[in-house]
């Protein structure tokens, strides 16, 4: 693989080459428990049989913000599917705060789902809803659910009706690989090919608008960026110039794309107008700066540069004035802000590790990283959910590339099942309308 490959299918973030793993870092998620909660199975009237268990995709959704603990199904006293079946003894004897039920009736050629929300300790109902559709869309109604479910219990929005990009490389010989742009569920299942290429894919990007991707392609045998609109499959070249063309990163109006460019001899950011096509220079320095990614005022950049001498993080206006952002550990890169911009989330090396980790960062209060991601060394590519909840992070398990997502706040941690392949450069959408 030559050296401008290389840097690309690092995130073009100057890995001076990632070395074997030392001990690894861990970062406790504290003695607090998540909030034991149970998805009952949902019921059905007028023999209505689903090939989904609406429940289960309800239960693994909470569980993964981290915040629920779903109670074991072959734990239950009983399985209510309405109001007047609910047993609150039944639930308080299990540790159960919360309980959620529903049923299913056939609608014409779908279905018709009832669910609601009780308060155990307080024996109240706290929600109630319904929602129908075909029975192709029945992940679909799980994932509403439980937005509605975890909003209704935390006061954020959930994100599970999200979607996900990512990578896949299959190798078939020295000089066949085959790369694919998949588009999935946040959680892996559901996944559709956007594009496959004989070349790599690179740095996937949903547009705000969840319509569009911005990715690198190397099919004319160098780094250019591509816009694909997802409902047509239409394919517009966005850069062609000289030396890399990377990095691609929306503006939160859609408006714009910030990406890295060598055309003046080092990589730089750059920012195009998206609708005059008119490119700006915005850093400008003997070093590398490169992966940019907006603040959500529009006019902000964070960045990697090493122009301090290791890779680390900064910010920059688009009208100039760069600062330092991160200062703890030998190398900070990748990064990426929780929705309220609280958090920094980055690919992290410790003083005196050789490993990479994923953390986050609590910008207010500052100092050292958190550790996220477990026993792997090889981390990279972190991608927040919008609701700051979750991430996903590329790394390597049992000798293959794969997608970790792990709770903020430290208490899940699970590989996706996704695609054969190596699999990589995982992209988190925005909500979805």
């Amino acid at each position: 693989m030559n050296t401008l490959i290389r840097m690309a299918l690092l995130g073009l973030a100057l890995l001076a080459g990632v070395a074997k793993a030392a001990d690894p870092l861990v970062v406790s998620s504290g003695t607090d428990r998540a909030i034991p909660i149970a998805v009952v199975p949902f019921g059905s009237q007028g023999g209505a049989v689903l090939p989904e268990d609406m429940a289960e995709i309800i239960g693994k959704d909470l569980r993964n913000s981290g915040y629920f603990e779903p109670i074991p199904r072959q734990n239950m006293i009983s399985l209510p599917s309405q109001a007047s079946e609910v047993i609150y003894r039944d639930w308080k004897a299990l540790g159960a705060q919360y309980v959620l039920t529903g049923s299913m009736v056939p609608n014409g050629g779908g279905v018709q789902i009832q669910y609601a929300l009780f308060n155990v300790t307080t024996e109240q109902q706290m929600l109630t809803g319904s929602v129908g559709g075909t029975t192709a869309q029945l992940r679909d109604m799980a994932h509403y659910i439980a937005d509605q479910s975890f909003e209704k219990l935390t006061g954020i929005k959930g994100a599970f009706s999200t979607r996900m990009l990512y990578v896949t490389a299959e190798r078939f010989s020295a000089n066949n690989t085959r790369y694919t742009l998949q588009r999935s569920d946040y959680d892996g299942a559901r996944a559709v090919t956007l594009l496959q290429s004989r070349e790599p894919i690179l740095s996937p990007s949903f547009a705000p608008d969840g319509r569009r991707v911005a990715y690198v392609s190397f099919e004319q045998q160098r780094p250019r960026i591509f816009v694909q609109h997802i409902d047509t499959g239409r394919r517009e070249q966005i850069t062609n110039f000289e030396g890399l063309n990377g990095a691609p990163a929306w503006s939160p109006d859609g408006n714009r794309l910030a990406f890295v460019l060598s055309r003046d001899g080092n990589p730089e950011i750059y920012v195009m107008d998206m609708g005059s096509r008119q490119v700006r220079r915005v850093t400008n320095s003997p070093a590398i700066d490169t992966e940019p990614f907006w603040g959500k005022d529009g006019q902000t950049i964070y960045f990697t540069s090493d122009r301090g001498g290791k890779p680390q993080i900064y910010k920059t206006g688009l009208g100039g004035g760069v600062e330092r952002v991160t200062f703890v550990g030998n190398y900070n890169a990748n990064p990426k802000l929780s929705a309220d911009e609280r958090t920094l989330v980055m690919i992290h090396r410790q003083d005196g590790f050789t490993v990479f980790k994923v953390a986050a960062m609590d910008l207010q209060r500052g100092g050292a990283p958190r550790i996220l991601s477990g026993e792997t060394s090889l981390d990279e590519s972190p991608t927040v959910a919008p609701n700051g909840t979750m991430l996903i992070y590329a790394t390597r398990q049992q000798g293959r590339g794969v997608l970790m997502l792990v709770s903020t706040n430290g208490r899940v941690r699970l590989p996706l099942p996704v695609a054969q392949g190596e699999v990589r450069e995982p992209s988190w959408s925005p909500y979805l309308n």
